[in-house]
């Protein structure tokens, strides 16, 4: 008979594995920024053109924050401001093409690194991760609808 482990451990398991997995692909993503800068560059790409307040909220931050790191982010040339035409005390950022070429470049590092791991596993393995994935993403999906 299977007997699953209580919620609890599974959930204790879970955060180990994704936080090591997460830890390596940022190592081979090979970037000088910090996960808080990508993480912020990232949003603005999927989402933008944002405004400040927009990312703060997207990235669960205080404005502060988010003004310090989009400072970073045009400081490196990552990042583009321009005035919001419906407010103009504020202005709307977008990433830049260089902030787009990094991203793509880190993106597709970390597919590679990961297809080189799965490609050693065997069919059903590679299906169970499949569908673990599509699992957490309905998780995460459910999570941001509350």
């Amino acid at each position: 008979m299977l007997t699953t482990p209580p919620i609890a451990d599974v959930a204790a398991h879970l955060r180990l594995v994704v936080a090591r997995t997460a830890r390596r692909l940022r190592q081979e993503a090979g970037a000088d920024l910090s996960p808080s800068l990508i993480s912020a560059l990232a949003t603005i790409d999927r989402h933008g053109p944002l405004t400040p307040s927009e990312l703060a909220a997207h990235e669960r931050v205080q404005r502060p924050t988010a003004t310090r790191v989009l400072a970073r982010l045009e400081d490196a040339g990552l990042v583009e401001r321009a005035p919001d035409p419906a407010d103009r005390r504020s202005s709307l950022i977008s990433a830049s093409a260089a902030g787009r070429t990094l991203l793509r470049r880190q993106r597709s590092r970390k597919d590679q690194y990961l297809a080189r791991r799965l490609a050693a596993l065997d069919a059903d393995d590679v299906a169970t991760l499949e569908r673990a994935a599509a699992i957490l993403e309905r998780m995460l999906d459910q999570e941001g609808r509350r």
